[in-house]
């Protein structure tokens, strides 16, 4: 794979999708970033990276997630709700990240932020409940009376922070290249599924 992309990976809770990311970074050898995406923002905002971390992928109610595609993160909005100043911060990262290479990025609509660019591959993992259920069981160690709570509450929670800065449909097939069923083929073919087509796509 000589021109490897920049790959984004949105998915459903439970699904494996950060997993599947961080094998899919490996096995090609790239950088991976998700939760390092709040350490950069915190470092280069000056706020502490926990606060941060408590309003990561929420949308906030500002209605002004469009100042954020005006490639401008450094100045002028620090009277944001921290959502906003987070999605900000966040995507001006996204773009430098793939102006130097192939990467792999989880979440963070970054598919969306990364829309114009020609070399990406927008993945999006999901599975049935029982799947999920069970791994956020024995993989997150949820109690197995809160797991589809759980799971039902976080992906209302990235829906509707995708929905809100991309105005486009979390989960819809037409917004991604690559839609794959990690319960029913597992995290390792998935890793092998994607590559499979980032060969296929680079030999058109």
């Amino acid at each position: 794979m000589a021109n490897r992309p920049v790959i984004t990976i949105s998915r459903q809770y439970g699904s494996g999708g950060r997993l599947i990311g961080q094998k899919l970074a490996q096995a090609l050898d790239i950088p991976f970033y998700d939760k390092e995406l709040i350490t950069l923002a915190a470092k280069k905002s000056g706020y502490d990276e926990e606060i941060f971390k408590s309003v990561d992928e929420q949308a906030s109610n500002s209605l002004l997630y469009t100042l954020a595609m005006d490639g401008n993160v450094t100045s002028g909005f620090t009277n944001l709700p921290l959502n906003d100043q987070l999605f900000m911060i966040q995507s001006g990262i996204i773009r430098d990240l793939a102006k130097q290479g192939p990467c792999v990025i989880v979440g963070r609509c970054a598919d969306y932020v990364l829309s114009e660019e020609p070399d990406v591959v927008n993945v999006f993992i999901y599975a049935d409940l029982k799947a999920r259920m069970e791994r956020a069981v024995s993989q997150y160690g949820l109690p197995q009376g809160k797991a589809e709570v759980t799971l039902v509450k976080t992906d209302k929670r990235r829906a509707t922070y995708y929905n809100y800065y991309s105005g486009k449909k979390w989960g819809r097939a037409e917004n991604y290249h690559l839609c794959l069923d990690s319960g029913r083929i597992g995290l390792d073919a998935s890793v092998d599924v994607i590559r499979t087509y980032l060969c296929a796509a680079e030999t058109k």
